[in-house]
C-alpha cells in the first residue's frame, strides 16, 4: 500500500514510522523547514519539503498512485482541502483527515471527508469509557455502512440480567456482538445467558440507542 502524510507533527511522524515497519510505501510531506530537516534525519527519503496543499506538491509525491491519504498537519482547513483535493481531483479511494478543533468535524462531514477524526473526541469518549454513570459509550460509527458499535455495562437488576442472549427483546436493526466478563471477551451464543456486570458490545442501525439502553442500563427495581 502507498500512503500519503500530510504534516510531521507527532503524529504523522508516528504513523510514518509505523506504516514503513509494516513494510507499507510512504511520503511524509513537511512545509516547515526546521521540522523536515530533523524528520528527515531518520526517515530519509519517506519525506518530502513542501506545502501540501498545492497540487504540484501532491503530484512530485506521487499522489496519482496513492491508496491512502493521511492529513493530520494542524490546520483543519489544509487538512480539509488537502483530502479533498485527493478526493475529487485525484479520485484517491481512501482519505483521512485530522480535525484538531472538534466544532470543526461538522464541516469535514458536509465535504464528504471521512473518517475525520478528532483527538478531543477520541479523549472525551475515553474519559465516557472510565465514567460508569454515562451507561453508554459509542465505541465506532460506521457512517459510510449507516452502522454504529455501542458497549453498554449491565446493571444489577437490569431487564437483559438472567435471560438468554436470544430472549433480549431488541429491536430490528440491532445484534449482539460480543460480551465482556471477567477480564475476557467471547461471542455469545444464542443460549449464552448475559449476567449483572457484563459489558456488551452491539451494532445497530443509527438511533436506536434510545431503545436498547434502559434494557442493560436501568434497574427494574428501581423503576
Amino acid at each position: 500500500m502507498y500512503v500519503i502524510i500530510a504534516g510531521a507533527g507527532k503524529v504523522g511522524w508516528n504513523l510514518a514510522r509505523e506504516l514503513l515497519s509494516k513494510d507499507h510505501e510512504v511520503t511524509l510531506i513537511e512545509d516547515d523547514r526546521r521540522r523536515y530537516l530533523v524528520v528527515e534525519q531518520e526517515l530519509e527519503h519517506a519525506v518530502q519539503y513542501g506545502d501540501a496543499t498545492e497540487l504540484w506538491v501532491l503530484e512530485r509525491a506521487g499522489i496519482q498512485r496513492a491508496d491512502l491519504v493521511i492529513a493530520v498537519t494542524g490546520d483543519d482547513e489544509d487538512n480539509m482541502l488537502i483530502c479533498q483535493m485527493a478526493k475529487e481531483k485525484y479520485l484517491t479511494q481512501r482519505i483521512v483527515a485530522r480535525v484538531n478543533n472538534p466544532r470543526n468535524l461538522q464541516h469535514f462531514k458536509l465535504l464528504g471527508i471521512q473518517p475525520a477524526v478528532s483527538a478531543t473526541d477520541l479523549i472525551l469518549r475515553l474519559i465516557e469509557h472510565e465514567v460508569p454513570q454515562y451507561g453508554l459509550v459509542q465505541l465506532l460509527a460506521l457512517e459510510g455502512e449507516r452502522l454504529e458499535i455501542i458497549e453498554l455495562e449491565v446493571v444489577q437488576g437490569a431487564a437483559a440480567a438472567g435471560l438468554r442472549v436470544e430472549e433480549v427483546p431488541l429491536p430490528d436493526g440491532c445484534l449482539i456482538i460480543s460480551v465482556l466478563r471477567d477480564g475476557g471477551g467471547f461471542v455469545p451464543k444464542s443460549d449464552t445467558v448475559i449476567e449483572a456486570g457484563d459489558e456488551v458490545l452491539l451494532i445497530l442501525d443509527p438511533g436506536l440507542e434510545s431503545a436498547i439502553t434502559p434494557q442493560f442500563t436501568q434497574s427494574t427495581a428501581a423503576a
